[in-house]
C-alpha cells in the first residue's frame, strides 16, 4: 500500500500540537455519521452518509505535510474564518466579517492524493458547504463528501509502524474474505489526544471499498 512506509509518522506531532487544546472534549467529540452494515470483531463494514469537511492539500514529505495541514485546519476551526452577514433594508447595506469558532470533531482524516497529502476535519452536522464560515486561508477549502462504503478495523495501542502494518494487513485480508474491492487509499484515523494511555486509545484504519 502506498501509505505503508510513511503513514506512521503522520499526526503524532500534529495531534500533540492540536488535540491537546481540545482534550476536555476529547472523549465526547461528534463523529462523521455512518451506519454499520456488518461487524465481525474489530472489523466493520460501514455506510457513511454525506458530510462536510474542511480540507487542505499539502505537498512534500509526510513528516512535514501532516504538521502543516493540521495547523491550517486548527486555525480555521479556531476562528480564522469569516462569516458574511448582510443587513438589508437599511441605508447603507452593511456587510462585515466575523470570526466563528467551530467545534472539534473526530476523527482527523489523512490520506495520499497523487503527489500530495489531503488532511481533513469533519465539520459538525449542523454545517453545510453553504452555511459553514468561509476560510480566510485560501489553502483551506470546504467540500461535501459523497456517501461511501468503508471497511474499517479498530485497534488500540501505541502509534508505531509495527502496530499499523499489522492491523492494515489484517484489514486487507478481511476485505478480500468479504469479496470487497478497495477503491481508494487507506485512511488512518485517530480519535484521542497523545496523553491518552496507549491501551485506551481508539485508532482505526479505513479503506474505501465496493462490492466485488
Amino acid at each position: 500500500m502506498l501509505m505503508r512506509n510513511s503513514i506512521i509518522r503522520s499526526l503524532a506531532a500534529t495531534l500533540a500540537a492540536g488535540l491537546i487544546a481540545f482534550a476536555p472534549a476529547a472523549m465526547a467529540l461528534e463523529e462523521a455519521p455512518y451506519k454499520p452494515i456488518e461487524t465481525q470483531g474489530a472489523f466493520e463494514l460501514r455506510e457513511y452518509a454525506p458530510y462536510v469537511v474542511a480540507e487542505t492539500y499539502v505537498e512534500g514529505e509526510f513528516d512535514s505535510v501532516g504538521n502543516e495541514g493540521f495547523r491550517r485546519l486548527v486555525r480555521y476551526i479556531g476562528g480564522d474564518n469569516r462569516t458574511k452577514t448582510a443587513i438589508a433594508m437599511t441605508a447603507p447595506v452593511e456587510q462585515a466579517p466575523a470570526s466563528q469558532k467551530i467545534a472539534m470533531t473526530a476523527p482527523v482524516e489523512q490520506a495520499k492524493s497523487g503527489d500530495r497529502w489531503r488532511v481533513a476535519f469533519v465539520l459538525p452536522a449542523s454545517y453545510t458547504v453553504d452555511n459553514a464560515p468561509a476560510p480566510n486561508d485560501e489553502r483551506v477549502k470546504l467540500a461535501q463528501m459523497p456517501p461511501r462504503l468503508m471497511a474499517s478495523v479498530r485497534y488500540s495501542g501505541r502509534w508505531t509502524e509495527e502496530n499499523y502494518a499489522k492491523n492494515l494487513a489484517e484489514l486487507e485480508a478481511w476485505i478480500k474474505q468479504q469479496g470487497l474491492v478497495p477503491v481508494g487509499e487507506p485512511v488512518w484515523a485517530r480519535y484521542n489526544p497523545p496523553m491518552m494511555p496507549w491501551f485506551m486509545r481508539r485508532n482505526e484504519i479505513l479503506v474505501p471499498v465496493k462490492r466485488g
